[in-house]
């Protein structure tokens, strides 16, 4: 049964660990927490909270450290909610302020704020465009080589990419590519586009001189436009967590960076526990790895998210403030940028 003492107890435990990734015992928790009771008492209630699920003991050490389980708990119940550091706030919201940053920029440099901040490694899933479809595209050259393209679709999305190219293009060659992409591309899912492309580029080698620069520029294009669009800062950072000393788990861990879809559908994994707080964050746990996410709106139902991956052991109360709080400023920076566009 959780008592109010076996709950200050595991509270206790749990904030002792995150700070010094040390099993703890009943000395530590007397000495450091000025808890009445004695040791023989927190001794007995640390086995209970063990045989509850909520406690591990390591092979090294008499102390106990928490369990996926108990992360699960103590994040449903016993978070602070004391919101974020002042000094965090000021410096993620200058961060933006002095930056004139478009969305993708300042989700990239949330991300490496967070790192930063955190030491552990920070991401995000932008916005999954792939079962919208193209209403248009903008082409604006900046020179002979080089071209900045602009995707539309149907949810007023839109992605910007830049082309270069080993050789000159004539301008009129790229107002004939651009008429015949609209023309034939309008309304196509972004998932189709490159199937789709193949259909189209007979009428373009009919219009456009070096069309298979062209094609191929906007096939390449159109893959990464479709593909889930995950960003990682700091994956360095985990190769200091006591954690992932381990080569094996931490080449795993790699191996999972490189593969976008593992992040979406990790809470379906087998073994993971998933919860959300009562701040709206979500987090899963799978084998020794938290991820914790807080959702941002870029309008019309496209949302994205930040993450925050690190070890089990994290201080969960400044994570999930730092990850609400920027997921807010970039709310704030794409509602600054559609005033500015009307």
């Amino acid at each position: 049964m959780l008592t109010p003492r076996r709950v200050e107890i595991f509270k206790a435990i749990v904030d002792e660990y995150i700070k010094s990734a040390e099993p703890v015992g009943s000395k530590t928790l007397q000495q450091k927490y000025n808890l009445p009771y004695s040791s023989a008492t927190i001794r007995n209630d640390m086995q209970v909270l063990e045989e509850m699920g909520y406690l591990e003991k390591t092979h090294t050490s008499s102390g106990r450290i928490p369990s996926t389980l108990g992360y699960k708990f103590y994040c449903e119940n016993l978070l602070d909610n004391a919101g974020l550091d002042q000094k965090m706030e000021l410096a993620i919201r200058n961060a933006f302020d002095a930056s004139n940053l478009n969305i993708e920029d300042a989700i990239h440099q949330s991300c490496e704020i967070l790192s930063e901040m955190t030491n552990m490694t920070s991401g995000a899933i932008g916005p999954d465009s792939s079962e919208q479809s193209l209403e248009h595209i903008k082409l604006f050259p900046i020179d002979g080589k080089n071209i900045v393209c602009v995707f539309i679709t149907n949810t007023g999305h839109t992605e910007t990419k830049n082309f270069h190219f080993e050789e000159e293009i004539p301008f009129t060659d790229i107002e004939s590519c651009t008429d015949v992409l609209n023309n034939r591309l309008r309304g196509t899912r972004i998932s189709e586009l490159v199937n789709k492309m193949e259909e189209i580029r007979p009428a373009l080698s009919e219009v456009v001189g070096r069309h298979d620069l062209l094609f191929t520029a906007f096939v390449k294009a159109f893959v990464r436009f479709a593909s889930e669009n995950v960003y990682f800062s700091g994956k360095d950072r985990m190769l200091y967590q006591p954690e992932f000393t381990d080569i094996a788990k931490l080449k795993q861990l790699m191996t999972m960076f490189e593969d976008a879809g593992v992040w979406k559908k990790m809470h379906t994994q087998e073994n993971a526990i998933a919860v959300k707080t009562k701040r709206g964050s979500e987090l899963t746990w799978y084998n020794d790895l938290a991820v914790v996410r807080s959702k941002f709106s870029v309008g019309d139902g496209e949302t994205g998210e930040l993450m925050v991956v690190g070890p089990s052991r994290m201080n969960y109360d400044m994570v999930i403030s730092m990850l609400e709080y920027s997921a807010r400023m970039i709310e704030r920076m794409y509602n600054a940028i559609g005033d500015k566009d009307e």
